[in-house]
């Protein structure tokens, strides 16, 4: 029988690449994209050798729609056909907006939010047309509240998980499932690369990335919509609907805020 293959965007490292080695463990065939060649062949590696799938390489930077396009027409070519798709990639800027640089911002929405769309909507229709398919968006804890010192960061997250409700209520009587898995602080490169090693987010305490993965993998499986990793992150997610908005951005001001001073901005890639 032909194994099922799965898109993961952000394959290089991190969640997306703790996501690739999870799919690969159930025999799913590995479409791995992103903008490290080296670290793609790496995965590609390691992934044929311990599973004996097969892995495609895509060296793409998705925040240039161009290259999503690409992506998608060069699969068309080459008869990949989707059956998973796990839209990853993303980054976030840490500081104060009237200080960070707006050409990062920029690409931030045009990878979390454009790309994101982009790649789920190519997918999503094919991906009806077999009546067969899953979608699932990294989305983040951060969606469920504004978030000062990050705040187009946590703009975009709040975009993917209205994005991915509303497209799930809209699949209702197919066989394709699309969910947002929202998770919390997670042990990647994600504090060091945003320097945010003395944040008190970072203090609240950290989920081992597989514990992150194996929870977004077993809830798409489910056909889960929100899937919060975590007893800790969906206990926080849900108390915000209780507490007064302004309440709200004030705590996640001072848990967003370190004791190092202002810097213009720093970046997180996955």
């Amino acid at each position: 029988m032909k194994r099922e293959t799965v898109l993961i965007t952000g394959a290089s490292g991190g969640i997306g690449y703790a996501f690739a080695e999870r799919f690969a463990k159930d025999g799913y065939d590995v479409v791995a994209v992103a903008r490290s060649e080296k670290k793609l062949h790496q995965l590609k590696e390691m992934l044929e050798a311990k599973y004996g799938i097969r892995v495609f390489l895509y060296v793409k930077d998705l925040t240039k729609q161009e290259e999503v396009e690409s992506l998608y027409h060069e699969l068309k070519q080459q008869h990949i056909e989707i059956d998973v798709l796990i839209n990853n990639a993303g980054f976030g800027l840490y500081g104060e907006f009237t200080e960070t640089n707006l050409a990062e911002e920029l690409n931030m929405i045009d990878l979390n939010v454009k790309t994101l769309t982009h790649l789920t909507k190519r997918a999503v229709v094919d991906m009806v047309k077999r009546n067969k398919g899953k979608i699932l968006n990294v989305a983040s804890t951060a969606a469920f509240q504004p978030g000062p010192l990050m705040a187009v960061y946590y703009a975009t997250k709040a975009y993917v998980l209205s994005f991915t409700e509303a497209l799930a209520n809209e699949l209702k009587g197919t066989n394709v499932t699309v969910a947002a898995l929202c998770l919390g602080p997670t042990e990647t490169e994600f504090f060091e690369r945003a320097n945010l090693l003395q944040s008190k987010l970072r203090k609240l305490g950290v989920m081992d990335v597989k514990q992150v993965v194996e929870a977004g993998y077993n809830g798409l499986i489910k056909n889960k919509t929100i899937i919060i990793p975590g007893f800790k992150n969906r206990l926080l997610a849900a108390s915000v609907r209780f507490l007064p908005r302004k309440a709200v951005t004030a705590i996640v001001r001072q848990i967003q805020e370190r004791e190092q001073t202002k810097s213009e901005g720093s970046t997180y890639h996955c």
